[in-house]
């Protein structure tokens, strides 16, 4: 252990160093498997187009990075390994760092193998060209080197990107999301220009909200064409009947986006417009019954769908219900096992998934199942194919992307389900790669579930004994529990609520 501060700098420039050496050696140990396994595929008969299909796939599981992340790193190695032996020697040397080698490789990515050698030459980065350099520095000089070397490759490359605009979203700290737009620089100049003049306007005119919250309001309004910047959209909200109805801590969970705070889940819903709740009904009056089933095929997921009336609808008051009403929130109810929080499931002989059943897989997964993939869920897949005699039920279904997707149908991966979870495991899948490797991925917990159970459970028999249930937590009449045969049943069930928010 070092014992002053001199060496303790020491081994942190150490370390770093030893990080780029261990980099430089995943890049040759990638082209290295890269090979064999293109090597390997010749031999089975694999057509040349199809070979390399599944390898960054692989380097990613391995990596344990998203399948995105891998084909990155596999382009990475290859452009050092095949073309750019200066940079990979001052990788290997510690000279230069992982990312900082991704922006060589980024930015003479137009042009062709010997260019990109020859411009791997000019800057030597091996020698220390580079030392004391930033970031925005090492990328500038190789662009302006690529395009010394390549000057129409360059603009056709700019002229290219400009077919890559679009749109994304993902999330951020608090409750918040970043919407990033990539755009020509044209266009993205004008739309901050004249946001900012928007800007300029309300605050001259006394608006006290700041520069930057204007700025944002006014792009939600006018992409959504409205006042409140709500357009007729769905946002799903999974919250337990406990958080939402006892004001309990557990934190909710909102598709597409991640955990979210109780009292900021139950502030969403609380708004003027769900000051009651769907379930408060006079007695005597039946309550509706599930409603998501596809061509009388149960989904198992044992849903109440209500709508909740925005405050204006009463009678005598129906001309202003439209102006006043700012959504409609629709409440399914999702019965998992305690604990666990699996969702209870129900077979089907469809081939395709019902409505119902998508649902549920997606409030299930959440994302991608593919272990390390962060993508949102685009194909609702079967786990053991349905052409091998894989059922289309839920314990069958794992949302992918579709990247995952086409990567699981290809020769030598293989994955399966355990056929006997038990009742308190979470559902979970194995992937087989070609190599034999297997990864495992089982599915996020629910709001509800995991170690505050076991308190919830303790009170719920407190309860009991003291006779006292039924107070505090209603118990889930007989007749609203799934009836199909092939559910599982639980000794208890804990309920959690989706909440969708149909904006207007």
């Amino acid at each position: 252990m070092p014992a002053d501060g001199v060496e303790l700098i020491d081994e942190v420039r150490d370390s770093e160093e030893l990080k780029s050496m261990i980099a430089g050696r995943q890049a040759r140990d990638t082209v290295a498997f890269d090979v064999d396994q293109r090597r390997s595929q010749t031999a089975a008969g694999v057509p040349a187009a199809e070979q390399g299909k599944g390898v960054a796939a692989q380097i990613a599981l391995a990596r344990r990075e998203s399948p995105a992340r891998g084909g990155r790193l596999l382009g990475l190695a290859r452009a050092l390994v095949t073309e750019m032996p200066h940079t990979m020697a001052a990788l290997e040397a510690g000279r230069l760092y992982e990312w900082r080698a991704t922006l060589l490789v980024r930015e003479t990515g137009c042009l062709s193998a010997a260019d990109r050698c020859a411009v791997d030459e000019e800057l030597a980065a091996d020698t220390g060209t580079f030392d004391g350099a930033g970031d925005r520095q090492i990328a500038a000089a190789a662009r302006a080197a690529a395009y010394r070397r390549d000057p129409r490759s360059v603009t056709q490359r700019a002229s290219h990107a400009a077919s890559e605009r679009h749109v994304s979203l993902r999330p951020a700290p608090d409750t918040m999301t970043y919407l990033t737009a990539l755009l020509p620089v044209a266009q993205g100049v004008a739309v901050h220009a004249e946001l900012t003049r928007h800007a300029d306007a309300c605050r001259a005119q006394g608006d006290q909200r700041s520069r930057g919250q204007v700025m944002a309001d006014a792009l939600v309004e006018r992409t959504t064409g409205t006042p409140g910047g709500f357009s007729r959209v769905e946002v799903q909200l999974i919250i337990t009947d406990r958080t939402l109805l006892q004001g309990d801590s557990e934190p909710a969970r909102l598709p597409g986006y991640g955990i979210v705070p109780a009292g900021w889940a139950r502030d969403l819903l609380a708004t003027r417009n769900t000051t009651k709740h769907p379930f408060d009904q006079p007695a005597g009056q039946p309550r509706n019954q599930p409603t998501d089933q596809s061509a009388g095929q149960p989904t198992g997921q044992a849903f109440q769908r209500a709508a909740v009336p925005p405050a204006g609808a009463a009678a005598g008051n129906a001309a202003n219900s439209d102006a006043e009403r700012e959504f409609e929130v629709w409440l399914r109810r999702l019965y998992t096992a305690p604990r666990s929080g699996e969702l209870i499931a129900a077979d089907s002989r469809a081939r395709l998934f019902t409505p119902g059943q998508r649902r549920f897989i997606e409030a299930r997964d959440h994302l991608c199942r593919t272990p390390y993939c962060d993508a949102p869920i685009r194909h609702y897949d079967h786990i053991i194919r349905w052409r091998n005699d894989g059922t289309t039920s839920l314990t069958n279904g794992a949302g992918l992307c579709e990247a995952c997707n086409h990567t699981k149908e290809l020769a030598g991966w293989t994955a399966t389900a355990p056929p006997n979870p038990g009742p308190e495991a979470r559902h979970a899948l194995e992937l087989r790669t070609p190599t034999g490797h297997t990864y495992h991925s089982t599915a996020p917990p629910l709001p509800g579930s995991g170690p505050n159970e076991l308190e919830h459970e303790r009170e719920h028999e407190l309860q009991r004994a003291q006779g006292l249930e039924g107070q505090a937590h209603t118990p889930t009449p007989p007749n609203e529990a799934p009836d199909d045969p092939s559910t599982p049943t639980y000794l208890t069930t804990r309920r959690s609520r989706r909440a969708e928010l149909l904006f207007a």
